[in-house]
């Protein structure tokens, strides 16, 4: 039920999915986040589109990849076929180092969806979704929660239907007690903030808007 990117924390072999297939938990762990980002962006049709930790396949940017205007990608590393994409920008690198390489107030939408929970600093992360989104923007995060620890940890070491090195990766689990502080520090202000468990309370999710 839940999609652990592999965004780019040190010691990592790979982007998620690039070395195994997909369960069928980590599928619909994506279903429920494409549901989660399409509640809050109704129409994705010419908008700049930024997905900071993608995945290998870019999964859900595929999606959507003849509504966006632009899509840029970042992660440790990414598909050939997005590489070659005209409508694709793709960046390979550890995060949140790798999105120093884009504009200012450049992004429509941001995405950083099961990345915060492998990075030693989310706030920097944070930061930089911020920096880059553009007046009117959304930065939508996804995280899981101190009860999806659990489920996570059950599915990946117990049942071996979660990708167990993902979830050896994770740094810590959020609330929205929990992630609402780091919004705050990194300069999202709270009023605009819509934070909330999701995903059978497995998840935490942050839509953050630009003013």
């Amino acid at each position: 039920m839940l999609s652990p990117s592999s965004a780019a924390a040190s010691g990592r072999r790979g982007a998620y999915g690039q070395h195994r297939p997909l369960t069928p938990v980590d599928r619909f762990g994506v279903w429920l986040s494409a549901r989660a980002l399409r509640r809050h962006v109704k129409n994705f049709a010419g908008l700049r589109l930024g997905d900071f930790g993608c995945g290998y396949e870019a999964r859900f940017v595929r999606s959507v990849l003849d509504e966006v205007g632009h899509a840029t990608l970042v992660d440790v590393a990414l598909a050939p076929d997005l590489k070659a994409d005209p409508r694709v920008t793709a960046i390979e690198g550890a995060l949140p180092d790798a999105v120093g390489a884009i504009d200012n107030d450049s992004m429509d939408v941001v995405l950083c969806i099961s990345v915060l929970e492998h990075l030693w600093d989310p706030v920097s992360m944070l930061r930089e979704l911020r920096r880059v989104a553009a007046h009117g923007a959304v930065c939508l995060v996804n995280v899981p929660s101190w009860r999806g620890k659990r489920f996570l940890e059950f599915s990946a070491f117990r049942l071996g239907l979660s990708p167990a090195e993902e979830i050896r990766d994770h740094k810590t689990y959020y609330d929205p007690r929990d992630l609402l502080p780091l919004l705050a520090q990194a300069g999202f202000r709270p009023h605009e903030v819509e934070c909330y468990k999701h995903k059978f309370g497995l998840n935490t999710f942050a839509a953050c808007r630009m003013p």
